[in-house]
């Protein structure tokens, strides 16, 4: 077993040395933590599938520090593709391009012929990449299935004893992962939704498509998130809608035998003045600081082994709330609370 060791932003020459052999290194984004390979090194990408027990066809998102570094791998950059790394880079956007043949393992596309790439806002792992001078592959820091990590904490949780460092910079700032663009094909489409909307992306590039496709148990998923369970504690979630009446809510839990975890809004949870004995998670004030808590709060209710059930506020799915609801909804399995 590895002794998994914490590096601060003052050790990134040491971080990076421990990527260029062959080991992994959490990393930070603005969006959650991602587990860090050298993404030019096969065996080393491996080991991201080992640590966090991630199905192999999969993809993984490929972080870079510059658009020629992402020259270095794409066949081409179309012109939408610029102007919005223009727009957006660095920050929570993933482009989806058409690569050179032979450039990256199968490991790290799935067997793909395309890529993922991103450019983190984040100035200790742009930092961690060029020291390392290596593009570096990055799913979530996490062990697959679980929520996604927001804090360095979250990470040794899952990975102690399975990957050589974290390198911690603190809580991430947005809390849900980045928005994926797919622009490998004719008409361009959000795969995963984000930060980055599909309003923001429209204003620079005009209309996209927003992904509804299933994807099937045969077939390869163009971006993380789209095939497999995703972002689930260990308790069932259940999805409050936007437009419940929290008081029945809150006479249905007067009424449970066991403790409820109840993740919502300041507002909501003064509404619903709950004793001690039921376990609570605020969500802040709007769907912006329920997508920075989600994760938090899905993690936080794992170590409380007697709540069974967990219910948490839903939002409209427009702007931020579709990605919100997007990673809600995969936590719930799609399961809404009834009363």
């Amino acid at each position: 077993m590895l002794k998994t060791q914490f590096f601060s932003p003052e050790e990134i020459t040491t971080a990076a040395a421990t990527l260029r052999a062959g080991e992994l290194v959490a990393f930070p984004t603005e969006t959650v933590y991602g587990l860090g390979a050298d993404a030019t090194n096969e065996a080393a990408v491996k080991k991201v599938y080992q640590a966090k027990g991630r199905p192999s066809d999969n993809p993984l998102i490929v972080h870079v520090n510059s658009v020629a570094m992402v020259e270095q791998y794409a066949a081409e950059i179309p012109a939408a593709a610029r102007q919005l790394m223009a727009h957006f880079w660095p920050g929570s956007l993933t482009i989806i391009l058409k690569i050179k043949p032979g450039v990256l393992s199968k490991t790290v596309t799935g067997g793909l012929s395309t890529v993922a790439f991103r450019y983190p806002d984040c100035a200790p792992t742009l930092a961690l990449i060029n020291e390392a001078g290596v593009p570096l592959v990055g799913p979530s820091a996490n062990t697959s299935g679980k929520p996604s990590p927001t804090t360095a904490q979250h990470v040794y949780h899952d990975l102690a004893g399975k990957i050589a460092g974290i390198l911690d910079n603190g809580p991430t700032r947005v809390g849900v992962e980045s928005t994926v663009l797919d622009l490998s094909t004719a008409q361009p489409v959000i795969l995963r939704p984000g930060a980055v909307t599909q309003a923001d992306i429209e204003a620079v590039i005009g209309s996209i498509e927003l992904n509804h496709h299933q994807v099937k148990q045969d077939e390869i998923p163009k971006a993380p998130g789209m095939k497999y369970k995703h972002y689930a504690p260990n308790a069932q979630v259940y999805m409050v809608r936007p437009d419940a009446d929290w008081q029945q809510v809150k006479q249905w839990l007067q009424e449970q035998a066991a403790s409820v975890g109840v993740m919502a809004t300041d507002s909501i949870l003064q509404q619903l003045q709950l004793p001690a004995t039921d376990l609570t998670f605020s969500l802040g004030t709007d769907v912006t600081t329920a997508a920075h808590r989600l994760f938090d709060g899905l993690r936080t209710f794992d170590h409380h082994p007697t709540i069974k059930q967990i219910l948490v506020q839903a939002f409209p799915a427009t702007g931020l709330g579709l990605a919100y609801m997007n990673r809600l909804n995969k936590s719930a399995g799609g399961q809404y609370f009834k009363y």
